[in-house]
């Protein structure tokens, strides 16, 4: 993550720099089975994550010293409040698509059809920012991969 945060924003702030590291803070102990195999389910799932890494990092951000505005602007970040309005919102979504996007796609697309990667992808592009677009594109990929990408993208 740190690798991509510096990629899209050299001069990000520490207090940006906490968030996209802390996003999937102890992320393992509420796996995704633990909710409903099913859209409804995923949706409540990644929603009670995204309040818990920000409460979780918010007290650590508190507990280090932190400023109480510094630790709530780290748990808004996490909680991606003002996506597409606020540029560190933005930065930390880019850097979590890019890091799936580098690390865990062609893992992913095995495990479901074509149809649905194809719907992750343009949901997954639509979030992101051109810069974003610009990284995203850079990434080495396999040929399947990239396929995938380019199917996506066609509409678009």
């Amino acid at each position: 993550m740190s690798e991509y945060l510096q990629k899209c924003d050299p001069d990000a702030s520490e207090i940006l720099r906490i968030a996209v590291r802390a996003q999937h803070l102890r992320r393992w102990e509420v796996p995704r089975d633990s909710y409903a195999k099913n859209k409804a389910g995923y949706h409540l799932w990644r929603t009670y994550l995204k309040k818990r890494q920000a409460d979780l990092a918010a007290s650590i951000c508190l507990q280090s010293g932190y400023t109480e505005e510094d630790a709530n602007r780290v748990a808004g970040l996490i909680r991606k409040e003002n996506l597409k309005q606020d540029m560190e919102t933005q930065t930390l979504e880019d850097v979590a698509c890019l890091v799936f996007l580098d690390d865990q796609f062609e893992e992913f697309e095995k495990e479901h059809d074509e149809a649905k990667i194809i719907n992750i992808l343009r949901k997954t592009w639509s979030k992101m920012s051109k810069r974003g677009h610009e990284l995203a594109l850079g990434i080495s990929m396999s040929d399947r991969a990239a396929e995938l990408i380019n199917k996506a993208l066609a509409d678009q």
